[in-house]
């Protein structure tokens, strides 16, 4: 990552956090996930904030998938389809937040995550034993700049 990058990062993040209400621009669409009374993301001052994705199919309205590969591939995908939305990439991610259901599933989420972010490994937490119901194995969001590549 550059340097430029990097600054940049930080000049938005501290930007942000003396945004306005006014400020703020809220993503939404109908073929973007969210199951809430939530949006799927909030851009501030050029740093785009998502909501926790899951293995939220947008067309049938169910879960996908009984393990955590298959429900992070598509928690990632969706995390991907939001962040276009905000005009952002997951190349221009900055923090990923990770919370598994089951501690032992670090390990194959960890291998898909990897198919996702190759190149550009941004920071990441993961959480583990976080319970939602539903069949919900894994959720992840990030914060991410809106910037052209």
């Amino acid at each position: 990552m550059s340097i430029r990058r990097v600054f940049l990062g930080l000049a938005a993040l501290t930007v942000s956090a003396i945004a306005t209400p006014g400020d703020i621009e809220v993503v939404t669409g109908e073929d973007l996930p969210a199951l809430g009374p939530y949006v799927p993301a909030t851009v501030a001052n050029g740093v785009v904030y998502t909501a926790g994705q899951i293995a939220f199919d947008v067309e049938t309205g169910m879960i996908v998938g009984e393990d955590v590969r298959t429900q992070t591939r598509k928690a990632l995908e969706n995390l991907r389809t939001v962040l276009a939305a905000a005009g952002s990439s997951m190349k221009q991610t900055l923090r990923v937040n990770v919370y598994l259901k089951n501690p032992e599933d670090f390990p194959a989420m960890n291998e898909v995550y990897q198919e996702y972010f190759k190149d550009h490994k941004p920071a990441r937490t993961t959480i583990p034993g976080v319970e939602w119901g539903k069949g919900v194995l894994v959720e992840i969001d990030a914060i991410a700049l809106r910037i052209e590549d």
